[in-house]
């Protein structure tokens, strides 16, 4: 089912899903973002990906008929920009959310069609849901492809390593509440925006919440025992188990714990400076 990811190449995942991985391997991307192509004679495009030609091209030779939609699970610059190049060239619909303000977001980008939570895509071939997956970005959403109850997840789940929950944008308390919400939905796979399928998605969603109350768990052990510390004086105290040249963007996350802290009372701040809340 999942051959091996290289740039470009269509992979055919099962009857009617396909994939092409775009050319952007990175530390934050792994292989390279994911683009689904959904159906045979109207074809969906989830995530059409970053600013690529090539990608593009890619897209439109892969896709087994007409491209009538594209969807888009959220704003971040390796996932939403090659959807106007997509539309221009097919006059396919995009649907989404709009882009919250920040750097790192697709500036404009303004979906033909707002989704909301629980929202449908209805065709002839299959039916796509919406589910507002907040955290990772405030307008994240992933899609279930309810005949065969895969989740097309985006960057709310990666395969081989946790997203990054960048403040003030990202948010992790709304990041722990979506993960919990996927359990009560009908789950087969998840799809992710990065990295293979995964064919244990309870479990999937299990370790990351785990992880993440591990990662709280050792943030306050480190207030503890380095209080009045900034998120960077406690980055290399906290994430003793990545590299340095990781902790750059590890500190986004350790803030986003900080902020939850702060919001459940347990750490108080005073400038850049953080402590646990005192009885």
């Amino acid at each position: 089912m999942n051959g091996r990811l290289n740039p470009g190449q269509l992979t055919e995942l099962a009857p009617g899903i396909r994939r092409v991985l775009a050319p952007n391997p990175g530390p934050m991307t792994g292989p390279g973002t994911n683009t689904y192509l959904l159906g045979d004679r109207e074809v969906a495009v989830i995530d059409p990906g970053p600013a690529s030609d090539t990608h593009v091209d890619a897209v439109l030779n892969g896709a087994p008929g007409t491209i009538k939609w594209i969807l888009v699970t959220h704003t971040h610059l390796d996932h939403s920009p090659a959807a106007r190049a997509l539309a221009g060239t097919t006059g396919a619909k995009v649907l989404g959310r709009p882009a919250p303000a920040g750097a790192s977001q697709e500036a404009g980008f303004a979906p033909a069609r707002l989704l909301d939570n629980d929202e449908r895509l209805v065709t002839g071939e299959f039916t796509l849901r919406a589910v507002h997956t907040p955290g990772h970005a405030s307008n994240h959403l992933c899609y279930l492809l309810e005949k065969c109850e895969w989740l097309f997840t985006g960057d709310h789940i990666m395969n081989g390593s946790t997203v990054v929950i960048n403040p003030p944008d990202g948010n992790m308390q709304q990041y722990l509440d979506s993960l919990r919400r996927l359990k009560t939905l009908r789950l087969q796979m998840l799809a992710p925006g990065h990295g293979e399928l995964i064919d244990t998605p309870y479990a999937a969603v299990d370790w990351i919440i785990e992880h993440r109350l591990q990662r709280e768990a050792g943030v306050l052990a480190a207030l503890q025992t380095n209080p009045d510390k900034s998120a960077v004086d406690l980055v290399p105290v906290v994430y003793r188990d990545i590299g340095e040249h990781l902790h750059g963007v590890a500190v986004r996350s350790l803030l986003a714990h900080l902020l939850k802290l702060e919001d459940d009372g347990r750490a108080q701040r005073n400038a850049e400076r953080w402590r646990l809340t005192e009885d």
